[in-house]
């Protein structure tokens, strides 16, 4: 495969101590929903050697997503695909919606413990082994949340059922993005190819409530007082809620990026503001 689809990542001998990601076991499926009330279409990636492998599903998912009308660059879907590895590609799934615009990958990999965490800079799980394929410096998922957060849409990590994760990136903020992903389309048929679920909302997160399309908002001490403080200022970072609350930096940090996974603020140059809905809780 070209060397530039990963510039920054050293040839290795393919000798490795723990020997997971030698061979790729499971084939990635990808769904397109060509319309919401029909069953998908499913093109399935098989097995083969792990550069390759990433390299395929990232080009398969980017072109039907374009075909679909999507706009998600290349790049934001290369970096979520790469993700990937962390979960020893387990039932790899990718989910095409909204004319391209939602695309969801489910995985049955051991999850991410530390959602808000994921999304700081410089925190990564990778192993040695794991860096043979990936940069693996913590720059993925921060990357893609604050690029998406910056074109006004969304990054939305959540638990698989059963085991793993779901991301789920949008042009539309979280909220929205969760009512297309959980709006009723017909399910494919169990025991064909392509029937591996995507996982529904998990139960006790947030959602919509019916009738209203306004997300359930549970907001933690430090979520409300980031929300008061936007209640009286445009706009609001780290320090300055170091300055009127106390704690630390790297804290604030943390609960910032966990209020834009929920679609509550987004990132504009180096603060956060609220969105639309943000708004109704200030």
């Amino acid at each position: 495969m070209p060397r530039d689809f990963y510039p920054f990542v050293e040839e290795g001998n393919g000798e490795s101590g723990e020997g997971h990601l030698d061979v790729v076991t499971h084939p990635a499926r990808v769904a397109v929903y060509d319309d919401a009330a029909a069953a998908p279409r499913v093109v399935v990636i098989e097995p083969k050697d792990v550069r390759s492998y990433l390299e395929e599903i990232t080009a398969t998912v980017s072109r039907l997503a374009r075909e679909q009308g999507g706009s998600v660059p290349f790049m934001v879907i290369r970096e979520i695909v790469e993700n990937f590895i962390h979960a020893y590609f387990q039932a790899p799934t990718i989910t095409i919606l909204d004319g391209g615009n939602t695309i969801r990958f489910s995985d049955r990999g051991p999850g991410i413990r530390e959602k808000a965490l994921a999304l700081e800079f410089g925190t990564s799980s990778a192993t040695e082994e794991m860096k043979r394929y990936i940069r693996g410096v913590g720059s993925g998922l921060p990357y893609v949340q604050q690029y998406m957060a910056d074109k006004g849409g969304s990054l939305d990590i959540e638990d698989n059922i059963s085991g793993g994760t779901v991301v789920t990136i949008s042009t539309r903020p979280v909220p929205e993005a969760r009512a297309v992903s959980n709006a009723p389309t017909a399910p494919l048929v169990p025991g064909t190819s392509g029937s591996t679920p995507v996982a529904p909302l998990v139960p006790g997160t947030s959602g919509a409530v019916a009738g209203t399309g306004m997300p359930q908002v549970e907001l933690d001490e430090r979520g409300e007082a980031v929300m008061s403080y936007l209640a009286e200022h445009e706009s609001v970072g780290p320090s300055d809620l170091v300055r009127a609350e106390g704690r630390s930096a790297a804290s604030w940090s943390r609960t910032l990026a966990a209020l834009a996974a929920q679609g509550l603020v987004m990132k504009v140059g180096q603060k956060y503001q609220p969105t639309a809905i943000g708004r109704t809780l200030t």
